[in-house]
């Protein structure tokens, strides 16, 4: 590849990075793209990979096989420790790659607000590992709960606790509920996984608190059908091996539970810090770094942040949403501007703006709400848009068609053939053996 080229290194395989390497697949570039990991992963599906409906190989995609036919392409497995503005280098876990132009796109993480103790006992949902432990720790529940012989002990673990009302926090108490009251029906012989109790917790007045109020409503109504327990406007103060501290009002109470699950909220990664810190950006709370109305940080208009990393404010004077349409969009937005400014000779392109296509999510089987604007609906026909866009984000065709034909056999059958434990047979750290 032609070391004269301009340089383009972009930090991350997730849907904004993979968005802005494939719009520069014929540009006169050099491009390389960094990963930790060798695969692009769909994580709008992690909760069914949590829940044994997918295997995880369905819902990623090797990133190397991605951009076989892409000439002007190079992908690298390694890790960003730091990054030196002066130089215009990354400094790798092994060594260190030049850039002329630096697009961002590391994602985020799970954030516990200070709280970091407990992760141990409530485990997030962003990567792969995350969804096998989860998956592990329900399945290991059911199967406790069998041998235990003590009531109050057994209750424990079946009780299964959701942290966050958004998105990934209805669509897995909604699976949990299908686990627990279809899935696993006649599976044991000991217990009656139909008596699970399942609760989602927020500190939110609505679940789905970003949708509008009638399909909060709706999505609501349709949890409660599934025999979940909402409760809104309280707080978690404690998670520990026994279970968790709500707060509602001024009124506190512990809830016993083996199997805590937290989809409450989310940081930038650790990247974002330090370019902050190396350019003297500013970031918020959640981590994100601010950037100008190009994207490109402030002072450094090389480095170009995109998607959950990125702290937009320009367009409506709020964050724009960690979602995959932002990624995406900004992603596209990135590798434009490169080439306008080669193109363009200094000329300025209009800022990014954001085109809010609309936002779904399913609450189960048959089940789930659309918000598209002026067009608002839920039930049958909003699941059904809700499998077809999220079929046609899906990124290689096998993928697609092994999602459908296991969508299509979960549904008609109730199964989830992915119910595996893998990993160690111990429960959560802490959690109490059942009584022999």
């Amino acid at each position: 590849m032609n070391e004269k080229l301009h340089h383009v290194v972009i930090v991350g395989g997730g849907f904004g990075g993979l968005k802005a390497a494939r719009r520069l697949l014929r540009a006169p570039l050099k491009v390389t793209l960094l990963d930790r990991r060798n695969f692009h992963l769909f994580q709008p599906l992690l909760y069914q990979v949590a829940t044994g409906a997918l295997s995880p190989a369905n819902i990623a995609a090797p990133l190397r096989a991605l951009f076989k036919r892409q000439a002007n392409m190079e992908v690298l497995l390694d890790e960003v420790l730091d990054v030196d503005v002066s130089a215009r280098e990354l400094i790798l876990r092994e060594g260190r790659l030049k850039y002329d132009t630096l697009i961002v796109a590391a994602g985020a993480r799970h954030h516990y607000f200070g709280n970091n103790a407990w992760e141990a006992f409530a485990p997030g949902l962003k990567s792969v590992e995350d969804a096998t432990e989860i998956r592990r720790r329900v399945l290991l529940a059911f199967e406790n709960a069998e041998r235990e012989t003590d009531l109050q002990k057994r209750r424990a673990w079946l009780s299964f606790v959701i942290v966050g009302a958004g998105a990934t926090g209805v669509e897995l108490a909604g699976a949990l509920s299908e686990i627990a009251h279809h899935t696993l029906r006649g599976n044991f012989r000991r217990i009656d996984p139909g008596s699970t109790e399942i609760v989602l917790i927020d500190s939110e007045e609505r679940v789905l608190s970003p949708y509008p109020p009638d399909l909060s409503e709706k999505a609501a109504q349709a949890l409660k059908r599934m025999g979940v327990t909402v409760r809104l406007k309280t707080k978690v103060k404690e998670i520990n091996s026994r279970g968790l501290v709500i707060q509602t009002g001024d009124t506190e109470e512990f809830m016993a539970s083996h199997t805590v699950l937290w989809v409450a909220g989310v940081t930038a990664s650790p990247l974002a810090g330090a370019i902050a810190k190396a350019t003297g950006a500013v970031i918020d709370k959640a981590g994100r770094i601010a950037v100008q109305p190009d994207l490109s940080i402030a002072g450094h208009p090389e480095i170009i942040a995109i998607g959950d990393m990125a702290l937009f404010t320009h367009q409506t004077g709020k964050p724009l949403p960690g979602i995959a349409p932002v990624a995406m969009q900004q992603g596209r937005y990135a590798a434009d501007l490169i080439l306008a400014r080669l193109q363009m000779q200094g000329k300025t392109p209009p800022p990014f703006h954001y085109k809010d296509r609309g936002t779904m999510a399913t609450i189960g089987r048959s089940s789930a709400v659309v918000n598209l604007g002026r067009w608002r609906y839920s039930g049958m026909l909003a699941w059904l848009t809700w499998l077809f866009v999220h079929l046609t984000f899906l990124i290689q065709f096998e993928n697609k068609f092994l999602v459908l034909c296991q969508w299509a056999w979960n549904y008609f059958t109730r199964n989830r053939s992915a119910r595996l434990i893998t990993g160690s047979a111990e429960a959560a750290p802490g959690a109490e053996k059942h009584t022999k």
